[in-house]
């Protein structure tokens, strides 16, 4: 799920399953209607985006309470079932999506040329955040958004930070209906995930506002379709920093050492703190081979660890390119899933073009 710039942490940071995955909805009919909190809303929409507020008044006595988006943004339970990098892993990098993202890459080569020139993301990462978000557009969410954000909004779960998550959806609620109906959309008809996240990327709806893009001019993005949501990732990471040409992690020593440091030195903050040059000078060795160390001494770097109970913890280098997966879902394990899988793609797309050239020279 593209949070952006409403900082919406995945709630179940570990959840092994994409966002858009369709559930059975559990729903309260008519508990927005003479809401006092709903009603204030409505009057800040009136005053800030004129918006009709008797339409308003009518449009949330339909909203229904979503207690399945309540009990699905929950952390999950178990602290061990949280942190598996092996059972999170296996849900995204099995063989079915690997052929599904090969096939779709092939079908959408030109569009993913143009926004790998335009933004600088190679396809293979576009390609395998879709994979993770939708599987490929199969899986976008089968929760009406209204209903979902106007929970999320105003009847957040009990959490430490309810808060603060609270304020972060009622401004995507915001964002939702002046989306909606800017580009002319029947907001009780729009389908997402179960806390609002739209389309094969996934977007919330600040984040449409601001990083969707159309690949047709004078035309509103269309997240269903794969060239804008193509184009729409590229330049949602370009705009949080992606850096084109640039490794996303590097691989550490398998040796006694490297590991004590990088488990000294993992402290779950994804923003790259360390230079490349202060971990070696401490001894870390990277499993490397070809890397000019030299040259990438100031690099900055963070310490990824990808834990299993009951075997060695993985530990990995991540650059500026692996914070910015983060920013996309703030887990180390969505990011690192998604650079797997996204190298899986690369290895497999790569035989397909030789074969085909093969197939096309002997044909000739």
């Amino acid at each position: 799920m593209a949070h952006g710039h409403t900082a919406l942490a995945q709630s179940q940071p570990e959840r092994s399953v994409g966002q858009g995955q369709n559930l059975e909805e559990d729903i309260t009919l008519r508990r927005y209607a003479n809401h006092p909190a709903v009603d204030a809303f409505i009057s800040e929409m009136a005053a800030r985006h004129d918006f009709d507020a008797h339409a308003l008044r009518r449009l949330f006595a339909r909203a229904r309470y979503s207690a399945t988006s309540a009990k699905q943004v929950m952390p999950v339970a178990s602290p061990e079932q949280q942190r598996n990098w092996h059972v999170y892993r296996s849900s995204f990098l099995d063989e079915k999506r690997i052929r599904a993202g090969v096939r779709f890459w092939r079908a959408h080569q030109a569009v993913l040329r143009r926004a790998d020139r335009a933004f600088g993301v190679p396809p293979e990462i576009i390609v395998a955040i879709i994979g993770v978000e939708s599987f490929y557009g199969h899986q976008m969410g089968n929760f009406h958004v209204l209903d979902a954000l106007t929970t999320l909004a105003f009847d957040y779960p009990p959490a430490p930070n309810r808060l603060e998550r609270a304020r972060l959806f009622r401004q995507n609620l915001e964002d939702f209906l002046v989306w909606t109906r800017d580009i002319g959309l029947d907001p009780t008809r729009v389908l997402g995930s179960y806390a609002g996240a739209i389309g094969m990327p996934q977007f919330m709806p600040s984040n449409i506002l601001q990083y969707a893009r159309s690949d047709e001019p004078n035309r509103p993005p269309e997240l269903t379709g794969a060239a804008d949501s193509i184009l729409s990732i590229a330049h949602y990471l370009r705009r949080y920093g992606w850096e084109a040409g640039r490794p996303v992690v590097w691989n550490i020593g398998v040796d006694s050492g490297s590991q004590r440091i990088a488990q000294a030195t993992a402290d779950g903050r994804p923003e790259p703190h360390h230079t490349l040059g202060q971990l070696l000078q401490a001894g870390l060795l990277l499993n490397k081979a070809f890397l000019d160390l030299r040259a990438e001494l100031d690099t900055p770097v963070t310490v990824v660890d990808l834990p299993t109970p009951g075997q060695p913890v993985e530990y990995w280098l991540g650059l500026c390119n692996f914070y910015i997966l983060t920013r996309y879902n703030k887990s180390f394990f969505y990011a690192a899933a998604v650079y797997q899988l996204s190298q899986r793609l690369k290895q497999r797309f790569k035989p397909a073009m030789t074969q085909n050239l093969f197939k096309s020279s002997q044909n000739s």
